[in-house]
């Protein structure tokens, strides 16, 4: 397998984060005027965010917070912006380290979701891009999604077809590479999926850690296994899907109180960073300066609404196609029990298939040392057959 290394910039500016001293200082001032509803009666998280957890964060975010040292943490990673389809992309570029001998290291795009950032992408893409022993790196770059963070929202559909035809525009015309691997959680695994589909010719491998749900004109006449996955998937989001309602309908309308309080915007994520991640206590996976990272970024761009529209024009998405590009799957543990055979209804060359013993949705960020080291393997045995 020929991989070509990536050529020298010609279509990106380097990036730095920079906020103003009076966006941090306006945040604080907001902070400090906070106004807490009453708790409704209810066990703590029944009734959405828990106000006592939510008032320390906010405390800590007003008084103890430092932005500039997490900016600083963050411009330490190589970052960039490219006009793709007349819209400005933002993303980090890792490139694998190279040891004489070694093979190419191989270029992969990896997709995150909502609500996440480019920054829960980057535990795993560190992994990638050093040498653990093996001699196999990965050329990494993690892109925020239209609308997200940095990068502009688009001008048409927010639709995997279009965030994937710009994620490979930003692959081979923008950083060099005639083929590249695909990963993709959330949201950012249909734009994973659209790319291998799209254009199979560049996708050398997709790994996913959130699989395809088939479409329903091939989601019929289910095995037991099946059927028993689907059912119980359903009722866990019976009572937790009330988000994606509002996020998919009147998303203006939610977005104006989030632009405007930073306590309602910490109070939207946070509850799906606890819920999602699949304990009960929430800082066994996020830190509370890695929530307030991310929870920054999304109030200091103002992008929370334009966020939404990954769900708002969901509708417009069509059917994913099936997928013939070798495939490598590691279920996420908030998905366990996924059968094999419901993934293979889109994936038709899966060549590795692993349960995450551990973690939750948030996969690249929770377990990234046990993604790595699966997506290693995965692509040891695709490069071994090429």
């Amino acid at each position: 397998m020929v991989v070509t290394p990536a050529v020298s910039f010609t279509a990106a500016e380097p990036f730095r984060i920079a906020v103003p001293d009076d966006d941090i200082a306006d945040l604080r001032s907001r902070l400090s005027h906070t106004r807490y509803p009453v708790q409704t009666p209810a066990a703590p998280w029944a009734a959405g965010v828990d106000l006592p957890t939510l008032r320390t964060l906010l405390d800590t975010w007003r008084d103890a917070y430092d932005w500039r040292a997490a900016e600083a943490r963050l411009n330490a990673i190589p970052q960039f912006t490219s006009v793709i389809g007349g819209d400005v992309v933002h993303f980090a570029h890792l490139r694998g380290q190279r040891r004489s001998g070694a093979e190419d290291p191989i270029p992969i795009v990896l997709s995150h979701g909502w609500p996440y950032s480019f920054i829960e992408m980057l535990p795993l893409a560190e992994l990638l891009s050093r040498d653990d022993g093996s001699g196999q790196t990965f050329d990494v770059v993690v892109p925020s999604l239209p609308g997200f963070g940095f990068s502009e929202p688009l001008a048409e559909p927010f639709v995997s077809t279009v965030v994937a035809e710009r994620w490979h525009t930003l692959m081979t015309d923008v950083l060099g590479y005639q083929r590249y691997a695909t990963y993709g959680e959330d949201v950012g695994t249909w734009t994973s999926d659209r790319l291998a589909a799209l254009h199979p010719e560049s996708v050398l491998g997709l790994f996913a850690t959130h699989a395809a749900f088939p479409p329903k004109e091939r989601a019929a006449d289910l095995t037991d296994d099946e059927q028993a996955f689907v059912t119980w998937l359903g009722d866990k989001w019976a009572r937790a899907s009330a988000y994606a309602a509002q996020q998919s309908t009147r998303p203006d309308t939610l977005a104006v109180g989030l632009t405007d309080s930073p306590a309602g915007l910490a109070a939207w994520l946070l509850e799906k960073f606890r819920e999602w991640s699949g304990s009960d206590d929430l800082h066994t996976w996020w830190t509370t300066d890695e929530l307030l990272t991310t929870i920054a970024l999304y109030w200091f761009t103002g992008t929370i609404g334009t966020s939404f529209r990954a769900y708002f024009d969901d509708a417009q998405e069509t059917p994913m196609p099936r997928i013939h590009v070798p495939v490598g799957v590691s279920i996420q543990y908030g998905e366990r029990g996924f059968p094999r055979s419901y993934a293979e209804r889109t994936y038709t060359d899966i060549r590795f298939w692993n349960d995450l013993p551990t973690g939750g949705h948030f996969t690249a960020k929770q377990t990234p040392e046990l993604v790595a080291a699966d997506m290693r393997t995965f692509f040891q045995i695709v490069r071994a057959t090429a």
